[in-house]
Order: structure tokens, then C-alpha cells, then sequence
């Protein structure tokens, strides 16, 4: 537990800051339930996997490769099965999603958890920014590819950030997903993660009159290698001081996995959680118009990708 831990109360649902994912799911059985989680190999994806599969979940670990995902599931406590979704390369999430069909997997829920930050030059896949493309885009279509796989009462959690409050005046540059009419590393994560939350909120409405359920996440700064890009010295800087403000990776887990399998989180579906609690986002994330807006232009990229495939 973090020091900043002790100066932070639960909030309504009994949760706060210093919750881990194991305190979360203490005393609750998830035999019988099937939970994909993207980015099993390290970090919170790591640890989201380990405690569901400790409580007993089938846990289907997705990582770049099959290897880097197999390696991950093995070291579990439970059942897990590793895939490969390179989530900036079009055909691998299509391998991922129709694998799990094939496999005749249902599922109890999608934990969207894989991503990069902050790259320090302009990349890209496909022509888009690459974060945009692999937070969003990769993460959009696993999901939607998936939808047909998700229970009744199946739950569809995000990790968004609160680096979405760092995505540009309007909140997605339509005019600019290539990166090319300007490129800032923190404007650029800020609105891969404020489309994460948008995707959420669009699920969610379309969703209604069904069990299923959306969530977006923030789960909170965790020293994991996702900050591989911030530079030696910001690195330096949050090894010194992880130890006093940092969550653990455990902590870092627990919201995600709250979202995921308590029946607490059910009142607060379409939410930005923060510590297994519902938050505020940025005012702009409660635009109905631009979530749609965001869901037909993913929609239109991913036809023109999958054209591109069958030409």
C-alpha cells in the first residue's frame, strides 16, 4: 500500500484508494465465469489475471504474441488461456476474435486493458496515430467482434485514464487521427484514453434494455512499463517516489476488476469509475453526439481496413 493510501477514505461503495483487486473480490466465487483480459503479460493486465483466475475464473489472456500470452497464463492460479492480439495490427485482433469463436468461449466480461503512452515521435498504423489506433480502434474492434460472445449479462470494462482530461478542445481532432497536422505526445494518449471513455459511454446506450453493461476506467498512476516512454529522468523520478504515492499493482487492478464482477458496480454502468467508485469525467465525455460521432468514424476505419483486406 501506497502512503497516500492511508490519507485516502472508501467512498459509497465501500472501496477507495488503497483497495487492491483481492480485497475487491474477497469472498467471491467467478467459477464458471469466462473474463477476456487484453495485456495479460505484465503490469495491472498481469495482475487482473491472477486474481480472477484465484477465484476461479477461466481467464482468456490476450498479449502481442501467443508466446508472450501463454508464458503470462501459466504463471496463474487457475485456468487461463492464453491468445495473441497485437492490437495495432488488424488482422491479429480478426485472429484473436475469431479464435475465441472457434473455441466456443462466452463471455462474462472484456477487460480492455492493453495500451501504450506518450510516444515521444509520431507513429503510426494503418495511417492513423498509433495510439489513437491501438487504444481505441484495436480495442473497438475486439469489442465489437466479440459482442455476439458476451452473455446476457455481460460486462464491458474500458481502461481509460485520467490523462483523458489531456485530449485536445473538443476532444477528438477528426481532422487530424493521423497525427500529421501536429503531433504533442500528452495531447495524443489524452485522446486515445477520452475515446476509450467514449466508447464506454456509446456501449452503454446501446446496451439499453439488456443485462449487459459498459464501464470506463481510471486506474490510477501505477508504476508499470506502460511509462516506458516518459524518459530516464521522469523514470528516475517516479522510482523515488513510488513507493510513498505510487499504487501497487494490486491497486492499480482493483477498479478494473471491480467493474469487471462486483455487483456493486451494476447501479453505476455507463460510469467513469475511479477507486471502485464512480468519478467525473470531463464534461465532454457526457456528449452523446460526439460518442456516436466517434462510433460511426471507428466504424468507417474499420470497413475501409477490412476492405483493404478482401481487395
Amino acid at each position: 500500500m501506497s502512503l497516500f493510501a492511508l490519507f485516502k477514505s472508501a467512498g459509497p461503495t465501500g472501496f477507495g484508494y488503497g483497495s487492491t483487486a483481492e480485497q475487491i473480490t474477497e469472498g467471491l466465487s467467478l467459477a464458471g465465469r469466462s473474463i477476456l483480459v487484453t495485456g495479460c503479460n505484465s503490469g495491472i493486465g498481469r495482475e487482473t489475471c491472477r486474481v480472477l483466475a484465484l477465484r476461479g475464473a477461466l481467464v482468456l489472456g490476450t498479449a502481442r504474441t501467443k508466446e508472450k500470452a501463454d508464458a503470462a497464463c501459466t504463471t496463474f492460479p487457475g485456468r487461463a488461456i492464453g491468445y495473441a492480439c497485437e492490437l495495432s495490427e488488424p488482422l491479429s485482433v480478426r485472429g484473436c476474435v475469431a479464435a475465441v469463436k472457434a473455441d466456443g468461449h462466452r463471455l462474462d466480461a472484456i477487460i480492455c486493458n492493453a495500451g501504450i503512452m506518450m510516444l515521444p515521435k509520431l507513429k503510426k498504423s494503418h495511417g492513423y496515430e498509433l495510439q489513437f489506433f491501438t487504444n481505441h480502434i484495436g480495442h473497438f474492434m475486439l469489442v465489437t467482434g466479440l459482442l455476439e460472445q458476451l452473455k446476457d449479462e455481460g460486462r464491458v470494462v474500458m481502461l481509460s485514464s485520467e490523462g483523458h482530461r489531456y485530449a485536445p478542445v473538443g476532444g477528438i481532432e477528426f481532422d487530424n487521427l493521423s497525427g500529421d497536422r501536429g503531433y504533442q505526445p500528452l495531447a495524443a494518449y489524452g485522446q486515445s484514453k477520452f475515446a476509450n471513455l467514449l466508447f464506454a459511454k456509446e456501449l452503454q446506450r446501446r446496451f439499453t434494455g439488456t443485462g449487459k453493461t459498459a464501464y470506463a476506467v481510471h486506474p490510477g498512476v501505477v508504476a508499470t512499463n506502460l511509462a516506458r516512454n516518459l524518459g530516464p529522468v521522469l523514470r528516475r523520478v517516479l522510482a523515488a517516489i513510488g513507493p510513498l504515492f505510487l499504487k501497487s499493482v494490486g491497486e492499480g487492478a482493483a477498479t478494473a476488476v471491480f467493474a469487471a464482477v462486483s455487483a456493486k458496480a451494476l447501479p453505476l454502468a455507463g460510469s467513469y469509475l475511479s477507486d471502485s467508485n464512480e468519478d467525473k469525467p470531463r464534461a465532454d465525455a457526457e456528449d452523446a453526439a460526439l460518442a456516436m460521432r466517434l462510433w460511426a468514424e471507428s466504424e468507417e476505419i474499420v470497413q475501409v481496413l477490412n476492405d483493404e483486406v478482401s481487395s
